[in-house]
């Protein structure tokens, strides 16, 4: 189905799609239209529009909200796996890409029947590859980050619509952030906010702006680029429709040029623009940040504390005409467990601001914690919705001026005098003591031994029950849930003393250091978020990159009691074919393929997990049709035949009754069939191994006639976790 037509002028127009978040499709709409766009529809996250392949450029370049721009190459019912390969195929994928370039799929399903999102990728890619194949013996090759073309799949309802798309990356990614501050706010929300806070208009009249919680600078170099008049991807060096065969180079540069020619570089033609952050290297983060986006003069940023922020000179407005400036902040959401309190003082703080020195200006507030923005003590004048990723946040507009200032219908929270801070207990610093000991020591271990993400603290001392994690430059710090005859205000008094004392005792900002308490989980719990804040890093170990996350789940993404085992993993897989069941993110499957795995598989039932798990790959150039990723109970998995493998990896979960499988699975009880099916599996030579936490578990090695098994626990149990040695067992088996 052909989705490109003639106009009545006689040019070709095409049909396109652009995506944005939820709750800025209107004024994705407005800048399209203003971009010349015919709208045909508007969805959620998204809408639909038609022009000539000049406007995709433009929408590219200049779209402040878009995440992607899409072309639509056709769409067909795709109920089943031989129905979406056969419907790929239809295309004529050499009229977008020769052979020796490279592709990249995305795959996104909704209420279809096909729904693991790296199974329908990899059939794409296939009947992409096989038409090539077929057709002139050889084929493109898999490339997923900035490859020459990337196809973008959305099945809805069991109907595929393919697309190629023409942004190639999300278009948040202005090109000019290298590094990020805590929890950073996406540039295309940032635009968003100022677009609803009418900050073109009001640029143009020199009202000035100031964020006075700035962080890495989003808000501040969106409102320059806009008020400069610069286009927001002027500075992005990758576009997915630079090497698709249907690209237009002459009319790119084009409007490239006309993009070039329409920015405002004289400074003084642009109002003042202004952060403040009182995290010394957030503010390092964000002077980088405005160099590099070529802002030096136009934004300026400085360490200052929120108290001291105070009104900026205004330049041009007519008198009379619009707020004498505005003021927009960011501030955290409280998401981190214990932080309600103190951030309420924030809140707080904010208002009285506002209130005291800002006068005439307008504030916005934009978060996600409703009961937080009462603490302002401020009546909004209006509320927008918008999301941030999964979190529903509100912008909140205060207008401040002397007649139309009113507090809440409660305004004793806004007013009260913050309460200072309980003192931490005296015995408090035998926990400080016990950890800096433990850190001296460990700290020469880990640079001996090259790691960079290890325990420094276990419950050393039974009154403070907590373990402490250092991930390079952050802490993870877990709570261990008390026994029942602990008094509970005294549990909760302990944290806080370790709380307030681990900046200074770690030498770690505040906000470096992420706190959770761990209890049993059941079900669903081990696969849900624990907030929203996503503090996601890149660490390094074994020479490899991975992604950790220290404020959405449970657990962090890399169990640093296996460091050991991935390594025995890693030098055992050299020429075998690897099997990694219940895989979490694939840490493991990680050091088996760049080992020398000859090929991996990747099984668990999440899909977080899994799409965590191709990150994982990416960050290591793991890529080809040699490792998958599989959706899938591993037990089910497992019933079928299978090929055999060389080194199987199983680590399943101590108890899961997960709704989205009809059993209950207990380790003790269901342990035997799974290690006698990854038995049937092994190639005579091969070797499973197998790992548990489960402090209780028993093995019996004379369940397994045919197996030999030898209790590897002790050789696999890291020099940090040696005060533990019950933290895992793991066990090395072969066929006799």
């Amino acid at each position: 189905m052909s989705l490109t037509r003639r106009s009545s002028k006689g040019k070709m127009t095409m049909d396109f799609f652009a995506t944005t978040a939820q709750g800025m499709e209107h004024l994705l709409c407005d800048e399209l239209r203003a971009l010349g766009a015919e709208i045909t529809s508007e969805t959620r996250a998204g809408a639909s529009f038609r022009g000539e392949l000049e406007l995709a450029y433009r929408a590219c370049l200049w779209s402040r909200t878009a995440n992607r721009i899409l072309m639509p190459l056709c769409t067909f019912p795709a109920a089943d796996e031989t129905a979406l390969y056969d419907g790929v195929r239809t295309i004529r994928w050499s009229e977008h890409l020769a052979p020796a370039q490279t592709i990249a799929v995305d795959f996104r399903s909704s209420h279809s029947k096909i729904t693991h999102a790296h199974f329908g990728a990899l059939k794409t890619k296939d009947a992409i590859v096989d038409q090539f194949r077929d057709e002139r013996n050889e084929r493109p090759s898999v490339k997923v980050v900035e490859p020459d073309v990337r196809v973008n799949v959305y099945l809805h309802e069991d109907e595929a619509t393919i697309s190629l798309d023409l942004s190639g990356e999300s278009l948040h990614r202005r090109g000019y952030r290298v590094r990020t501050a805590e929890a950073p706010l996406k540039e295309t929300l940032a635009a968003a906010i100022l677009l609803l806070a009418d900050w073109p208009a009001l640029s143009k009249l020199g009202t000035p702006l100031l964020d006075p919680m700035c962080g890495s600078g989003a808000l501040p170099i969106e409102a320059a680029l806009i008020a400069a008049d610069i286009a927001p991807g002027l500075r992005r060096s990758y576009f997915g429709f630079l090497n698709w065969l249907g690209h237009d180079a002459r009319m790119w540069r084009r409007v490239l040029a006309e993009a070039e020619a329409s920015e405002i570089r004289d400074a003084k033609r642009i109002p003042p623009i202004v952060g403040f952050d009182v995290d010394g290297r957030a503010v390092r983060i964000a002077l980088e940040n405005v160099e590099r986006a070529g802002l030096r003069g136009r934004v300026h940023i400085e360490k200052r504390e929120l108290s001291e922020a105070r009104p900026l000179e205004r330049r041009r407005a007519p008198r009379g005409e619009g707020p004498l400036g505005v003021l927009v902040s960011n501030p955290p959401y409280g998401e981190r467990m214990g932080e309600e309190d103190s951030l309420g003082l924030l809140y707080e703080t904010i208002g009285n601001l506002l209130r005291r020195e800002f006068t005439g200006w307008t504030g916005y507030v934009f978060t996600g914690n409703p009961e937080l923005a009462k603490r302002v003590g401020l009546r909004a004048a209006k509320r927008h919705i918008l999301w941030n990723g999964a979190i529903e946040c509100r912008l909140l507009e205060f207008p401040i001026s002397k007649e139309k200032v009113r507090a809440t219908d409660d305004p004793g929270p806004a007013w009260r005098k913050p309460r200072p801070p309980r003192p931490p207990a005296p015995e408090a610093q035998m926990f400080v003591n016990r950890l800096q000991k433990n850190w001296r020591h460990l700290r020469k271990w880990a640079k001996r031994e090259g790691v960079s993400c290890y325990r420094i603290y276990d419950a050393d001392l039974p009154e403070y029950a907590v373990a402490v994690d250092l991930y390079e430059q952050s802490a993870h710090v877990q709570e261990y849930q008390a026994p029942k005859t602990v008094d509970e205000k005294k549990t909760e008094e302990r944290l806080e003393d370790i709380m307030a004392l681990l900046p200074e005792a770690l030498g770690l900002p505040r906000e470096d250091i992420f706190l959770k308490v761990r209890r049993r989980q059941r079900g669903r719990e081990q696969y849900e978020k624990q907030g929203s804040e996503s503090a996601v890093r890149e660490v390094s170990e074994g020479g490899y990159r991975f992604l950790i996350n220290l404020s959405d789940y449970l657990d962090t993404g890399l169990f640093l009691d296996n460091r050991r085992l991935r390594a025995m993993i890693g030098e055992a897989a050299r020429d075998r074919d690897f099997l990694n069941l219940f895989c979490y993110t694939a840490t493991a499957t990680v050091y088996a393929a760049k080992g020398g795995a000859t090929s991996t598989t990747s099984v668990d039932l999440s899909n977080t997990y899994l799409d965590w798990a191709q990150q994982n790959f990416a960050l290591n150039n793991i890529a080809g049709n040699t490792h998958h990723l599989v959706r899938a109970n591993c037990s089910e998995w497992l019933a079928e035949p299978r090929s055999p493998y060389g080194l199987i990896f199983l680590a399943p979960p101590t108890f899961s009754n997960s709704t989205r499988v009809d059993t209950v699975f207990d380790l003790q009880q269901g342990y035997i069939p799974l290690v006698e099916k990854c038995a049937d599996l092994l190639t005579p030579d091969g070797i499973l191994f197998f790992s548990t936490n489960f402090r209780r578990f028993k093995f019996n090695p004379a369940a397994f006639p045919g197996l030999r098994s030898e209790n590897i626990s002790r050789m696999t149990i890291p020099q940090d976790f040696a005060r533990d040695p019950r933290v895992h067992q793991a066990w090395k088996i072969v066929r006799r």
